[in-house]
């Protein structure tokens, strides 16, 4: 059985960076990166430009690719009930074969109520895997946001810097 570490690196491929769930219709764009496809088209409706939400990277048409291989990978994932909400097949500690059902904060890994009692966790802190969950998609949503707050600023910058005449190398 593939650890939880194992997992999350893959299942994390086939996470959509605007929703943070699988995809759903998975449509990539010329600059590589993977969407479902409503989450880019309200993501370009809301902006005046046709925007990547990961690289910020400007298209002038909306060409959007269905992506295949990328949605039967997410099918499989929901088949085996990966996502923290499932419940189907649980992912086992690969020591005590016991349902993971804590985060440790400390060390940031899943681990089963045994392993939380061991000498290495003793003093640290645990969160139930989907309360988890729910903060560190928040977290993530913000540095996205943040990201692309930081990426307007600069366009906007240079933007004013080009309509200036003004040259970064005189």
């Amino acid at each position: 059985m593939a650890s939880g570490l194992q997992t999350e690196c893959w299942t994390e491929e086939i996470t959509c960076p605007i929703c943070l769930d699988f995809f759903t219709d998975p449509v990539s764009l010329d600059c590589g990166h993977n969407f479902c496809h409503s989450c880019i088209t309200r993501n370009w409706e809301k902006q005046e430009t046709n925007r990547c939400a990961v690289c910020q990277e400007t298209f002038p048409e909306k060409s959007l690719r269905v992506n295949r291989a990328m949605a039967s990978l997410a099918e499989r994932a929901r088949k085996f009930s990966l996502t923290p909400t499932q419940r189907e097949n649980k992912l086992r500690c690969e020591i005590h074969q016991e349902e993971l059902k804590l985060f440790c904060e400390s060390d940031k890994k899943l681990l089963c109520l045994v392993c939380r009692d061991a000498r290495e966790h003793r003093d640290h802190r645990f969160l139930p895997i989907a309360e988890a969950v729910e903060i560190y998609k928040v977290t993530k949503r913000r540095f996205y946001n943040g990201w692309r707050q930081t990426c307007e600023r600069f366009r906007n910058y240079r933007h004013r810097w080009k309509k200036t005449g003004r040259s970064f190398c005189r």
